[in-house]
């Protein structure tokens, strides 16, 4: 049961493509936003790892991104990525579910906890968006992606520490995918210049951080060029039941640069019995 299935759902009228791995409690996966970014990209690595952990991994193209092509009116909102994760969880019939938000991610799981907490059993986010922090140059270059292998390449490399893992044919195979099916002139439309503006606009309230019941974990690479520490440091100070894991040596890629350690984060804080959650009585 641990191979990954990949199927497309419709979503409120939305064809979604959404890749599956192993039976269990549900874990919903939200990808980042790079580009030539998909659910598979983002999460290959961790689908089977929480599949053979028992869990029911649910990565979701979310909408624009991959396989998930909205019509070419639609517009790009934060509030209309949080209603898509809502509805896909809807469609899938799964009434809670713990939630994992990668980078832009993240900012779409802080408003899911805080404007549907009965939905989100626990949180993680990794290298999030969701706080006010300055534009970094390595963001600004990302979302300004212009397609071209090279322009791919530059990209990649800000993303992650370690120089290794970025080949010829990983800058390739992302670059297929950035300008497959009209990719590209969706992503363009998503966050144009100035794009300080979409960080804010992503960046949740001190009063919805402070709704947020859900137990949270941090997870953030120390040396992320895209994301910042400081916002995982912002995260930690404003969120109430929370904890921070940080790697050195690490970018903005902490599911793929640290893999493992990554995967067994995830699934001990996922089994872990949680203190906020009411005990069921022992019956002698």
């Amino acid at each position: 049961m641990n191979e990954t299935r990949q199927h497309i759902v419709d979503v409120a009228e939305q064809p979604t493509a959404i890749a599956e791995a192993g039976v269990g409690d549900p874990v919903l996966l939200i990808h980042g936003s790079g580009p030539g970014v998909s659910a598979l990209a983002n999460w290959a690595g961790t689908l089977p790892a929480l599949a053979s952990a028992g869990f029911r991994a649910i990565a979701p193209d979310m909408i624009g991104f991959g396989g998930t092509i909205p019509p070419d009116d639609h517009e790009y909102a934060l509030s209309s990525w949080v209603a898509h994760a809502v509805g896909v969880l809807d469609r899938l019939g799964v009434a809670r579910a713990d939630i994992v938000g990668n980078s832009f991610g993240g900012a779409v799981a802080i408003q899911l906890a805080a404007e549907h907490p009965e939905r989100v059993r626990r949180l993680v986010l990794m290298g999030s968006v969701g706080v006010p922090f300055e534009l970094t140059e390595a963001l600004d270059a990302g979302w300004g992606y212009e397609p071209s292998v090279d322009a791919m390449s530059r990209i990649l490399n800000l993303f992650a520490y370690d120089r290794g893992l970025i080949s010829e044919g990983l800058a390739k195979q992302r670059y297929e995918s950035s300008i497959q099916n009209g990719a590209a002139e969706r992503f363009a439309r998503m966050f144009p210049a100035p794009r300080q503006r979409w960080i804010d606009a992503m960046a949740a309230t001190e009063e919805q951080l402070k709704r947020i019941e859900a137990q949270t974990l941090l997870i953030h690479g120390r040396d992320d060029r895209v994301i910042p520490l400081q916002t995982s440091l912002t995260l930690l100070d404003r969120l109430a039941h929370v904890e921070l894991h940080v790697f050195g040596e690490c970018g903005h890629w902490t599911q793929i640069e640290r893999r493992d350690e990554f995967n067994a984060l995830l699934t001990s804080f996922f089994r872990r019995d949680n203190p906020t959650e009411a005990k069921e009585p022992h019956h002698h």
